[in-house]
C-alpha cells in the first residue's frame, strides 16, 4: 500500500487556493475574449485590426511637499502614486529641514564613546551667483566624508561660508548699477556703493545656500561664515598688523600686473597666459573692434650726433613711447660701436642710451632691444641695472598720458599700436611686419590685455614662509593627493615671488594702513610721507601720536583693499575663532582634519593657507589635502557659458526643458554669435532637455567619475543610469518590505546555523562590500567605492539573492522562509546604511519603513556605518555558490546569442567528480537564475559514456574542469556559415587580445589609477575567456557537421 501524503499545513493550503482561483480568473477572462471575438461580424475580421494606442499614464502634477518645515517627513505607502515608483522630487522632500532642525549636522557623538573629531572646512564659493558643477562635484566628495566619518563615531564638523570675492563681486554689480541705473561706483560714492553690494550678497549668499542644501551637504549652518564677517574682518587686519611688524609686509613702487578694464593690480596667478602661433585678431574689451597681436614691428631709431639708426623690433609698438634706453650683446660685432651711445627718440625728443647686457639674445628679431623699464618686467631688471629712466605714459584706465607726447596722449593704447607705426612709416623709420608666437596675459575675470604698471603697493615677502610649506609637505605632515598636485605645489614653493596684495576696489578688506601727512606738507611730499598700520583708527593715532610726538599730522586711511585671497588664506582658523586661540571651537577642532579643493586653486589658496597657519598659529591648518578633478563637458572642452555647456546643478536635480535651458543663454552678457553656440551644443547634448534627475543620482554619478586621476568629462547619459539605479535601491527595498510579515521582528543576530548556501553567499558578499567600501572611502578611491556598492546592490543582492529568494519564499518550509526574510532584511539594513554617504535622501526615505531594532537611532545618518564581521566571512559555501552562478549565467549567455527564447536544454560537464558534486548541489539554484529560456539542466560527470554526450552545442568554459553547454543545432539552419561566423569572431579575439597585452606592457601604463588597470586586465581576462568559448564551440560544430555528411552519405 502506497503511503498516505502528509496533509498540507494551513499556509501552504492557502497558497494553494489562491493559486487555482488565479487560474480559473485567467481561464475566465480568456474565455470571455474568445466568445467576444467570435460575436464580431465575419467582414470585420477580413480588416486588418488596427493596433491600439499605448495609453499612457497621465503625467502626476507637481509633488507638494505637506510636512511642516523641520517636522519629520510623514512616510506615505508605497502605493502612493508618487511613491509608487522612484520619484526624486517626492522621496528627496523634508528630510533636510528635519535633519537640519534635529541638530543632526553638529559636531557631536552619537555613538557610545567620543573616538575623535572629522573637520572639514568648506572651500566658500563665490558670492557671485550660482553653483556649477565643480561645486557639485566638491560638496558630493566633501559630504560622502563627512557622513562617513558621522556614522563612525565621530564628531564631525563641516564649517560652510561664502568669500566676498573682491574683485568679482565688485564688477557684477557695477555692472548691474549701469544696467539698471546708467549709474557708476563714483556716481554712488564708497559709503553708498559698498551698501549695495552688501545687499546684493545677502540676496545671492542665500541663493548658494539653498542650492547647497538640495544637494543634502549636512554642514553646520550655526557656525556659518562669511569672509567679512565681524571676526573674519578681525583676524585679516590682525594678520596684515602682525605681518607688518615682523617686516614681512613692506611697501613697494614696483610693476605689477595692472587691468585697464578692471583698474586694479592683480597676482601673477590671476594672470592667464594666452598662447598664439602667429598673427591674431583679438577682442579687447573697450575696443569695437578686433585687436592685431602676435606681430613682430620692426623700426629705427636714428643715433644722437649721426647718421646712423638702430633697427628694433617689437611686439607691442605702442610701448616705444615709453623707451629710455637700447640694449645689445656685448658679444655682438655688430653693435659693439654704438655701446655708449644715444638713441633720439623721433616722437618726444628723448636720448636713450645704448647698453650692452648678456641678457639680450643677438639671434631674436635684430639682436638690439629697446627698453621700456615702466612696462615691462624683463626691462625693470635691466632699467635698474643699468640705472635707466623709468617712464610711464599710461593712466590707469590704459589711455595715454603726457610722457607719450602731445600727438598720442588721449589715445587709447591699441588704437596708438596702429597710430604709432603710421607715423613711423611716415618719418621712414618702420621697416617691416612678420608673425611671431608669443604669450598674451589675460585677465582671469575680464579677460583684457594686463598691462604692466609701476605703482606703489603692499607685497608680502615669500621665501621665508614658503620654506616653511614646503617642509610640512615634504616631510608628510600635510598629505597632497593627488601625487600629481603634491608634485605641482612643491615646484610653484621653490620657485615662489614675492605677493602683491593691494587691490584698487572698494569692496573687501580695507587695507589698515594710514599715510601720516604733516601739517604744512605740500602734494609732492605727501607722496613720501611715512606709513602706520593698525587694527583700527584707534590704535594707529596712538601709534603714530607715539612715534613723532609732538607734530601736528592726520592720517589718511589707504583706500585699497587687500587682494581676496589675502583675506581667504586665514580661512580654515578664523572660521574656528582666531586670532582668539582660547575660543572652544579653536581649542578642539584646529587643526582641522582635512581640505578638498580643486587642483586649479592649490597656489591661489591652499599653500598660503599652509604658509599663514604655520607664520601665525605655529600649527598646519590642515593634515589632508584632496584635489579633486575639473569638470569638462562630454566633448572634454573646458565648461564656459559661451560654449553653452556651464549645467546648473539644480536644472539636473529638478530636471529642465530644452526652451528653458535656451532662455537661460539669453540671461547674461553672451554676444549673438555666442548664444547661437551655445544653443546648437545644448541640443546636441540635451536634445530633450534634462529629465527630473535628483539629487542622489547627482552625487552617485559625480562620485563615480572621482578616480584621482584627469579631468572629468561629464556625460548626462551616465547621470540616467545612476538615476535607474536609484529607482533599483527603491524597488528591490519595496520587494524586500513587501516580504515581511506584519508581525515581523528583526533578529537582533542572525542564525548563522539555520543559513542556507545561497543566503551565507549573499552575507559573505555584502561584508565583502563592506570591507572593500570602508578600505576604499579611507584611501579616498571615491570611484572604486561606489563601484563596489553598485556591484553589491545591483548585481549580487538585486539580481540574484533577491531572484533566488523567491523561491525560497514562494516554496521553502516555513522555517526556511523566516531565515530568507531576517537575511533579506538583514542585507538590505545594511546596504542602505552602506549607501548613506552617497545617497542620503533615498536612504533616508527607505530606510525610515523598516522594522525598527532596538538601539536603532533617529535617523540613518546616525545609525552606525556597516562594520567588517569575521562571522560573516563563508569563503568555501560563496566560491561554491559562485561556481553555480558562473554556470548560470554561462548558459544564459548562450542562450542569448542563438537566440533561444523557451525549452533550452542546457548541460554542466564537470571532468572532476569534486567538481560535479559541487555543481549538483547548486543544481536548484542554477536552473532559476539561467533564465525562463531553458527548460532543462542536467549535470555530466565524468564518468559519463560517449552516448550520453549532447552534440550540436555552444560552449562556455567555466572553469578548468567546468563546461556549460546548450543545444543550439535546432537553430542552425548553414552549419558552415555558422562556423565561418565563430572562426571570424575567433580571429577579432585574437586581434583584440594582441592590443590588449600590448596596452599592459605599455609604458607609463603602471601609472594609471588602480581601477583603470583593473578594468584593463579584465578586459584581457574576458577576451581570452572568449576565445576559448570560440575554440571549443567550433569542434562541437565540427562534429556536428562530419554527423551532417556522414548521415548523408548513408
Amino acid at each position: 500500500m502506497a503511503d498516505t501524503p502528509a496533509a498540507p499545513d494551513a499556509t501552504t493550503a492557502k497558497k494553494n487556493e489562491q493559486k487555482e482561483k488565479a487560474k480559473a480568473d485567467k481561464a475566465a477572462k480568456f474565455a470571455a475574449k474568445q466568445s467576444k471575438i467570435k460575436q464580431q461580424p465575419k467582414q470585420a475580421a477580413a480588416q486588418p485590426t488596427p493596433k491600439a494606442a499605448k495609453v499612457q499614464a497621465p503625467a502626476l502634477p507637481a509633488f507638494k511637499n505637506d510636512t511642516p518645515a523641520g517636522d519629520k517627513k510623514a512616510i506615505k505607502p508605497f502605493d502612493d502614486p508618487y511613491f509608487n515608483a522612484y520619484n526624486p522630487s517626492a522621496v528627496e522632500a523634508a528630510w533636510y529641514e528635519w535633519w537640519e532642525k534635529s541638530g543632526f549636522f553638529k559636531p557631536e557623538t552619537h555613538g557610545s564613546a567620543d573616538i575623535g573629531t572629522f573637520v572639514i572646512p568648506l572651500p566658500p564659493p563665490n558670492v557671485t551667483g550660482a553653483l556649477h558643477c565643480g561645486h557639485a562635484l566638491a560638496n558630493s566628495l566633501q559630504d560622502t566624508l563627512i557622513r562617513w566619518y558621522r556614522m563612525k563615531g565621530y564628531a564631525t564638523l563641516w564649517v560652510p561660508g561664502c568669500d566676498h570675492a573682491g574683485i568679482s563681486t565688485q564688477s557684477v554689480v557695477e555692472k548691474m548699477l549701469w544696467k539698471k541705473e546708467k549709474k557708476t561706483r563714483l556716481d554712488l560714492g564708497r559709503e553708498d556703493f559698498t551698501k549695495l553690494v552688501w545687499e546684493w550678497k545677502d540676496e545671492y549668499h542665500q541663493r548658494i545656500n539653498n542650492a547647497q542644501r538640495l544637494m543634502g551637504g549636512s554642514m553646520d549652518w550655526t557656525r556659518e561664515a562669511f569672509t567679512m564677517d565681524e571676526n573674519l574682518s578681525a583676524a585679516t587686519a590682525e594678520t596684515f598688523c602682525r605681518l607688518h611688524d615682523e617686516g614681512l609686509i613692506y611697501r613697494s613702487d614696483r610693476l605689477v600686473n595692472w587691468c585697464t578694464h578692471l583698474n586694479t593690480a592683480l597676482s601673477g596667478l590671476e594672470v592667464e597666459n594666452k598662447e598664439i602661433t602667429g598673427r591674431t585678431l583679438l577682442d579687447v574689451p573697450g575696443y569695437d573692434k578686433k585687436v592685431e597681436f602676435g606681430v613682430l614691428t620692426y623700426f629705427r631709431y636714428p643715433i644722437e650726433g649721426t647718421d646712423l639708426t638702430i633697427e628694433v623690433a617689437t611686439t607691442r609698438p605702442e610701448t616705444m613711447l615709453g623707451d629710455s634706453g637700447i640694449a645689445v650683446n656685448p658679444e655682438d660685432s655688430r653693435y659693439t660701436h654704438l655701446v655708449g651711445k644715444f638713441a633720439r627718440h623721433p616722437f618726444t625728443n628723448r636720448l636713450m642710451k645704448i647698453v650692452a647686457d648678456t641678457y639680450v639674445d643677438p639671434e631674436f628679431g635684430t639682436g638690439a632691444v629697446k627698453l621700456t623699464p615702466a612696462h615691462d618686467f624683463n626691462d625693470y631688471q635691466l632699467g635698474q641695472r643699468h640705472g635707466l629712466e623709468f617712464i610711464n605714459i599710461l593712466n590707469d584706465n590704459g589711455t595715454l598720458n603726457e610722457n607719450a607726447g602731445p600727438m598720442f596722449q588721449g589715445q587709447k593704447r591699441f588704437d596708438a599700436r596702429y597710430t604709432v607705426v603710421e607715423e613711423l612709416t611716415k618719418l621712414g623709420l618702420f621697416v617691416k611686419k612678420e608673425p611671431n608666437a608669443m604669450k598674451i596675459p589675460l585677465c582671469e575675470k575680464s579677460k583684457d590685455v594686463i598691462e604692466p604698471l609701476a605703482k606703489p603697493m603692499w607685497w608680502v615677502r615669500m621665501a621665508e614662509m614658503a620654506d616653511a610649506a614646503l617642509e610640512v609637505v615634504e616631510d608628510g605632515t600635510v598629505k597632497i593627493s593627488p601625487e600629481s598636485a603634491r608634485k605641482s605645489y612643491i615646484r610653484w614653493l621653490s620657485n615662489i615671488n614675492d605677493w602683491c596684495i593691494s587691490r584698487q576696489l572698494w569692496w573687501g578688506h580695507q587695507i589698515p594702513a594710514y599715510r601720516v601727512i604733516f601739517e604744512g606738507e605740500d602734494e609732492a611730499e605727501v607722496k613720501d610721507s611715512p606709513w602706520i598700520v593698525g587694527r583700527n583708527a584707534e590704535e594707529a593715532q596712538a601709534k603714530a601720536k607715539a612715534k613723532f610726538g609732538p607734530k601736528k599730522f592726520r592720517l589718511e586711511r589707504d583706500p585699497d583693499c587687500l587682494d581676496t585671497w589675502f583675506s581667504s588664506g586665514l580661512w580654515p582658523m578664523s572660521i574656528l575663532g582666531w586670532p582668539n586661540v582660547e575660543n572652544p571651537d579653536f581649542q578642539k577642532f584646529f587643526p582641522t582634519s582635512m581640505l578638498e579643493t580643486g587642483w586649479d586653486i592649490l597656489f591661489f589658496w591652499v599653500s598660503r593657507m599652509i604658509m599663514l597657519s604655520l607664520k601665525l598659529t605655529g600649527k598646519v591648518p590642515f593634515t589632508e589635502v584632496y584635489c579633486h578633478s575639473l569638470i569638462r563637458d562630454s566633448e572634454g572642452r573646458k565648461m564656459s557659458k559661451s560654449l553653452g555647456n556651464v549645467i546648473d546643478p539644480l536644472d539636473i536635480i529638478s530636471g529642465i526643458e530644452l526652451e528653458t535651458l535656451h532662455g537661460k543663454l539669453l540671461v547674461g552678457n553672451l554676444k549673438d554669435d555666442e548664444v547661437a553656440r551655445a544653443t546648437k551644443y545644448q541640443k546636441t547634448a540635451f536634445p530633450a532637455g534634462i529629465p527630473e534627475c535628483g539629487a542622489d543620482a547627482l552625487r552617485f554619478t559625480l562620485l563615480s567619475y572621482t578616480t584621482g586621476g584627469g579631468d572629468i568629462s561629464f556625460d548626462i547619459k551616465v547621470m540616467h543610469a545612476y538615476r535607474r539605479f536609484c529607482n533599483k535601491v527603491w524597488q528591490a527595498s519595496k520587494y524586500v518590505l513587501g516580504k515581511l510579515p506584519g508581525d515581523f521582528v528583526p533578529a537582533s543576530k542572525l542564525n548563522i546555523a539555520s543559513l542556507s548556501v545561497p543566503e551565507k553567499w549573499i552575507l559573505h558578499r555584502m561584508n565583502t562590500a563592506v570591507k572593500e567600501i570602508n578600505e576604499a572611502l579611507e584611501s579616498r578611491e571615491f570611484s572604486k567605492s561606489t563601484k563596489v556598492a553598485y556591484q553589491f546592490f545591483y548585481d549580487e543582492l538585486c539580481d540574484v539573492f533577491i531572484e533566488n529568494s523567491k523561491s525560497i519564499l514562494s516554496d521553502g518550509s516555513p522555517e526556511e522562509q523566516q531565515s530568507a526574510q531576517q537575511t533579506l532584511y538583514h542585507t538590505l539594513d545594511v546596504a542602505l546604511r552602506l549607501l548613506h554617504p552617497f545617497l542620503p535622501f533615498i536612504t533616508e526615505e527607505l530606510w525610515q519603513r523598516l522594522p525598527r531594532k532596538a538601539g536603532d537611532g533617529p535617523s540613518v545618518m546616525l545609525a552606525a556605518y556597516p562594520a567588517c564581521e569575521t562571522s560573516l566571512d563563508f569563503v568555501s559555501e560563496a566560491e561554491d555558490y559562485e561556481l553555480g552562478l558562473k554556470c548560470a549565467g554561462g548558459i544564459r549567455s548562450l542562450a542569448a546569442d542563438y537566440n533561444i527564447k523557451s525549452d533550452g536544454q542546457a548541460f554542466i560537464k564537470a571532468s572532476t567528480a569534486e567538481g560535479a558534486a559541487k555543481v549538483s548541489a547548486q543544481l536548484a539554484d542554477i536552473k532559476p537564475l539561467s533564465g525562463k529560456s531553458v527548460g532543462n539542466v542536467k549535470v555530466l560527470g565524468p564518468d559519463s559514456d560517449e552516448a550520453s554526450l549532447p552534440s550540436g552545442c555552444a560552449v562556455y568554459i567555466v572553469t578548468a574542469d567546468i563546461t556549460v553547454l546548450l543545444q543550439v543545432s535546432s537553430q542552425i539552419t548553414d552549419i558552415d556559415a555558422e562556423i565561418k561566423k565563430i572562426t571570424t569572431k575567433l580571429q577579432k579575439t585574437g586581434i583584440a587580445i594582441t592590443k590588449q597585452q600590448e596596452l599592459l606592457v605599455r609604458e607609463g601604463f603602471e601609472k594609471v589609477s588602480d581601477v583603470v588597470q583593473a578594468a584593463e586586465k579584465k578586459k584581457l581576462a574576458d577576451y581570452e575567456a572568449a576565445k576559448e568559448n570560440f575554440e571549443k564551440t567550433l569542434e562541437q560544430f565540427s562534429k556536428l557537421k562530419l554527423g551532417d555528411g556522414a548521415e548523408a552519405e548513408a
